[in-house]
């Protein structure tokens, strides 16, 4: 199936597609102020440019959304045009070779998908909290 929009539209529908401080990121935030949890945001001199970065625990989190990040790709991916199909494959890719970069310079990563905050916002930020009790690797 053909892309429906022309080059430029396409182009201005996508700079339209919010990548920072989307509802799922400023649910989860709203969630680790309640908790006095201190971290910062978007930290562009780390890989992949977290949502999240707690530098003291050595924490970072990436709130994800379901399609632009291929949750169970796989099972959806063949109905997809050629266009999507690729580039969702290429932000995969990108995200892997990201969390690697960041656990080996001793980075621990948390992903949240968003069908996870939406659903259960309370079990995703649990998952911060257990890793936030663990002491990180020294």
């Amino acid at each position: 199936m053909p892309d429906n929009l022309s080059p430029e539209d396409r182009r201005k529908a996508m700079r339209a597609v919010k990548s920072s401080n989307t509802s799922l990121e400023r649910a989860v935030d709203a969630a680790f102020q309640e908790r006095g949890w201190v971290c910062q945001r978007h930290v562009a001199d780390l890989p992949g440019k977290p949502d999240f970065v707690m530098v003291e625990a050595r924490l970072v989190v990436f709130v994800d959304g379901d399609f632009w990040h291929g949750w169970r790709f796989p099972l959806w991916c063949e109905k997809l045009t050629p266009y999507w199909k690729n580039k969702i494959e290429r932000t995969r890719r990108r995200d892997r070779a990201h969390f690697r970069r960041l656990r080996r310079l001793g980075w621990r990563v948390v992903r949240l998908w968003g069908h996870q905050v939406e659903k259960d916002l309370p079990a995703a930020i649990r998952r911060v909290a257990v890793l936030l009790r663990r002491t990180p690797r020294q």
